[in-house]
């Protein structure tokens, strides 16, 4: 792990372009059921594909080169391929004692990628993707039975521990809590985070990305955007921010009004437009790139990268403009 310190500087001095998406990434390789399996799994009684965390393990070349791709277009930070490899989510492929080895082998390919790229002009930082589960404590996920939950704080915050201390000891820089459309999961990732450091003497930064559900400004769970911030502000982040959930153009008027909210480093990272019928997204570099002049023209962002549907050429175009605006102002 790179001293805290720098990236502390860094944030306060210029805009930082954080990489695209992985999933679209691994999309475009086409990989079948063997290539999930690799020579370890080959065997495994469950169907793997789809699983695009456990490439780190039976498919490390190819997510090195995911990497690689996205710093040659000149990501700062990149994401390691970790967003669902906790063990509450990898129960449904029946692999939490798997979690340890792909968090860490995950951070070490992003630390291989890194090495090869940075440089004392141009830090690169590895940020630590930890996804929100696919449960929730908020809701129930049965409308006969309001009060039931299929997980809770305690359950979150352990299964969150394991992932966090993978990935720390895997080499990261930065653990980044995205994705968070159920605030009560945030708070046992950020639990757990805090955890980490005080058993271990440490202060990993750490941001925090939700994601609203529609044009309502809400996160899944119900919370605005104020109640959002508000109810992590106790928090010590390096930044704060909205990702997924729309285009740019969606996402402006509420990183706009993040922006007026918090003194915080804002970051935002939104998909390449929405997704067409097929479920493809279809917006290019180029529009994309058009669209994010508004965030860095109009200083109110610290940190800018791509969401679902972006590729290295996306971000790419991101970072031929991000040197050319001052960062936002943060305390």
């Amino acid at each position: 792990m790179k001293n805290p310190d720098l990236i502390n500087s860094i944030i306060k001095s210029k805009v930082l372009v954080l990489d695209g998406a992985m999933g679209t990434m691994i999309q475009k390789l086409n990989f079948d059921e063997s290539d999930y399996r690799g020579v370890r799994f080959i065997d495994y009684d469950i169907l793997l594909k789809g699983n695009n965390d456990l490439l780190s393990i039976t498919q490390p070349e190819a997510i090195l080169n995911i990497h690689r791709a996205y710093l040659k277009a000149g990501a700062d930070i990149i994401m390691t391929n970790t967003f669902s490899s906790t063990p509450i989510a990898m129960a449904d492929y029946k692999m939490e004692s798997l979690v340890y080895d792909l968090n860490f082998e995950s951070a070490q390919l992003a630390k291989k990628a890194v090495i090869e790229y940075d440089s004392k002009e141009k830090p690169r930082f590895i940020a630590g993707s930890i996804g929100p589960t696919n449960k929730t404590a908020s809701m129930s996920p049965d409308v006969n039975n309001p009060g039931f939950r299929e997980v809770d704080f305690d359950d979150l915050a352990d299964s969150y521990f394991e992932q966090i201390s993978a990935l720390v000891e895997g080499g990261v820089d930065i653990l980044f809590v995205e994705t968070v459309f159920d605030t009560l999961n945030a708070k046992a990732a950020l639990f757990a985070i805090e955890k980490y450091n005080i058993n271990n003497s440490v202060s990993v930064p750490t941001m925090l990305s939700g994601t609203l559900t529609d044009a309502s400004g809400r996160t899944l769970s119900g919370q605005t955007l104020e109640a959002f911030i508000t109810s992590v502000s106790h928090i010590n982040l390096l930044s704060i921010g909205l990702n997924c959930s729309f285009g740019a153009a969606g996402l402006y008027p509420y990183i706009k009004k993040m922006s007026l909210i918090t003194d915080l480093p804002i970051s935002v990272h939104p998909n390449a437009g929405l997704p067409n019928e097929f479920g493809e997204y279809d917006q290019s570099s180029r529009q994309m790139q058009n669209l994010i002049k508004d965030f860095l023209e109009n200083r109110i962002v610290n940190i800018i990268g791509g969401c679902c549907g972006t590729t290295p050429d996306h971000i790419s175009l991101i970072s031929e403009i991000a040197n050319d605006y001052n960062v936002r102002n943060i305390n």
